[in-house]
């Protein structure tokens, strides 16, 4: 039976309620009536019914004040409001309060029976289900291997103690405690030359189809595996008190995994073993040493299978030898030798795996390179500020690769585009002082102390290089350049003025007028003299 209580300030609704309706056989107790919300809250605070039927407008504490009341102390309760028709909107408020249903005044005892029958099934039913513990032990059950995971995942990542293990060991029927454990941490390398339709379901499924090789397996072994968030498959495997067996049987087995996923799956993964331990409690220090080892992926290559015995002896704690392929990296960057630059990263790259320094090391030196790198980009293209600073992002992508063997491919391709984009550069900024030079030269051709050096203090570039760049653009030297332009103005002079010829001479950069003669006939074939009179001659017929 479940308890109910009336809350109307109407007397003859709530005799009516009460002697019309069989409570039990709807299967309800009716414990209470009151006259108002005031009263009834404090029979609830004591009586603890689980149903109430209220009206909205009583003295003291209306019904809306009472349903807030119940929903935020007693949400469990239900309540059902009786309301008049012109108290349609309180009624709604009533419905955001969360309250099960609102009937209209007058009420019938039909529809009264009606909503109890409703009521208590909705209320038998929830019964059930908070009572099923058959149900909710199969829920336990298919959330277990999540649990179980989990449960891995802080025993390797974080660590537990002693009396939690034990537990939990119990509790997941994971396998008795073993002499020494080893850790055996799985990355994918990448998916090969895959297209995916649907990259995320594509991705999931090739996980889980590794998953399902490392574990059919490793399943006759005593291990625990759990995949980690970072995507990473973990194999805690136990064995016999020998350090020595135990290393080559999970070499073994990880080999395995690591060639049936490649041969079945058709992409690469790496495997890296680590430290043995004696008690569960220790297991977090060989898995870092199992993920430390898979760092020397960045040196070795991809598909591997890494052991931290393997690595003991050959790591280096220090830092890699001093390398200055940065600076020289830059440098021939700047002299756009692209042979040279790729000499010197195959080098440096060498070096780097060669020295076994730690990942961290070698990102250290390969800061450096990109920092030089950027340095030459700021320094040498200021025509495209955009494009430059595109190019400068692209440099950190370094830090995406898995590999140096990939760090040596992508630094390769930066380095022709860094050298690429300096040539234009370069080459735009050298049309630019000869644009300048030109300029200059067409406005102050009539200064007679016009010299080489000056104009390349003008245009900021060495004489030999102006010389050599001038010759190439225009055609013509300097001095070529510079008489072609005084004789040109010398032509116009004589043909559209009465000047004398020393006086255009002066005007066009030449103080002595004999040898402004000379030069004339020189580029011309005739003297100045002959030029005016054959101007003279053409206009006058």
């Amino acid at each position: 039976m479940y308890k109910v209580i009336i809350v109307d300030d109407e007397a003859v609704v709530r005799l009516g309620l009460k002697n019309t309706i069989n409570w039990n056989e709807h299967g309800f107790e009716l414990i209470g009536d009151y006259a108002n919300g005031r009263d009834a809250w404090e029979a609830i605070e004591k009586a603890a019914p689980e149903l109430i039927i209220s009206d909205i407008s009583m003295p003291f504490m209306d019904g809306l004040e009472l349903a807030g009341l119940v929903s935020a102390q007693f949400p469990y309760i239900k309540m059902i409001i009786l309301t008049g028709y012109d108290e349609f909107e309180y009624a709604q408020q009533a419905i955001r309060l969360k309250v099960a249903d609102f009937i209209l005044k007058p009420i019938t005892a039909k529809e009264i029976r009606k909503l109890l029958d409703r009521i208590r099934a909705e209320m038998d039913e929830e019964t059930r289900r908070r009572e099923d513990l058959g149900r909710l032990k199969s829920q336990l059950n298919q959330s277990l291997p999540l649990l179980k995971e989990r449960f891995l995942e802080r025993l390797v990542a974080v660590g537990l103690g002693k009396a939690e293990i034990e537990e939990r060991f119990n509790y997941f029927e994971l396998p008795p405690r073993s002499p020494l454990y080893l850790v055996m941490v799985l990355d994918i390398d990448d998916f090969g030359d895959r297209e995916f339709d649907s990259y995320e379901h594509d991705v999931e499924f090739l996980r889980f189809a590794a998953f399902d090789i490392f574990k059919e397996t490793l399943e006759r072994e005593e291990v625990m595996l759990l995949r980690t968030r970072e995507e990473r498959l973990v194999a805690i495997i136990g064995g016999p008190d020998n350090e020595s067996l135990l290393y080559e049987r999970v070499f073994s087995l990880a080999e395995e995994v690591r060639y049936h996923i490649e041969k079945y799956l058709k992409f690469t993964v790496t495997i890296g073993i680590g430290r043995t331990c004696a008690f569960p409690e220790q297991l977090p220090h060989a898995y870092k040493t199992a993920l430390s080892v898979l760092d020397y992926r960045f040196l070795l290559g991809k598909n591997r299978v890494l052991s931290i015995l393997d690595m003991e002896g050959k790591h280096s704690t220090s830092f890699p030898p001093k390398l200055d392929w940065d600076r020289k990296l830059a440098s021939a960057v700047k002299t756009g030798s692209i042979k040279e630059a790729n000499e010197l990263i195959e080098n440096g790259v060498a070096e780097l795996k060669s020295s076994r320094a730690p990942i961290e090391a070698c990102f250290l030196q390969l800061q450096k390179v990109v920092l030089s790198l950027m340095n030459s980009i700021q320094e040498l293209v200021v025509h495209d500020i955009e494009d430059s600073f595109d190019r400068q992002m692209r440099l950190m992508d370094v830090y995406q690769f898995k590999t140096l063997d990939e760090v040596e491919i992508w630094l390769k391709e930066v380095v022709r585009s860094v050298i690429s984009m300096i040539a234009d550069n370069r080459s735009h900024l050298t049309n630019m002082q000869i644009y300048r030079a030109v300029e200059y030269i067409d406005t102050n051709y009539a200064n007679d102390k016009m010299s080489l050096q000056d104009l390349c203090r003008h245009v900021l570039m060495s004489t030999s290089y102006f010389s050599l760049v001038f010759k190439q653009h225009t055609g013509e030297t300097f001095v070529e350049y510079l008489t072609g332009v005084r004789m040109k103005k010398a032509k116009e002079l004589l043909h559209s003025t009465t000047l004398k010829f020393y006086e255009i001479a002066e005007k066009v950069g030449y103080k002595d007028p004999n040898y402004f003669s000379i030069l004339f006939k020189k580029h011309t074939g005739i003297t100045p003299k002959d030029y005016r009179d054959k101007q003279v001659k053409e206009s006058g017929n």
